[in-house]
């Protein structure tokens, strides 16, 4: 079935998919082997990351990366967390 969900993800959608996965292994910044590796500017890459996270097909093929990434981006809309001490107090 994972065969045939990849097949219906778009060549381009599945190689960044797998990018994301795996890019700490590459030895240059993150933008530069986007653009190295992948051939597309890094804003594309994220245009193309973001509507990934939406797309049910792509959370088939790669559940782990998708979820992830999700909770990124949900963390990231809430806004910056207070840290507090364990009395509740917020730390400046």
């Amino acid at each position: 079935m994972a065969l045939t969900l990849s097949l219906m993800l778009a060549e381009r959608d599945r190689v960044i998919l797998e990018f994301e996965a795996t890019w700490w292994r590459y030895p240059e910044p993150k933008d530069r082997a986007i653009r190295e590796y992948l051939g597309i500017s890094a804003t594309r890459y994220y245009e193309v990351l973001r509507r990934l996270l939406d797309d049910p097909v792509a959370e088939s093929v790669d559940p782990f990366t998708v979820r992830r990434l999700r909770k990124v981006r949900d963390r990231a809309k809430k806004g910056p967390r207070t840290r507090r001490l364990p009395n509740g107090t917020p730390v400046p």
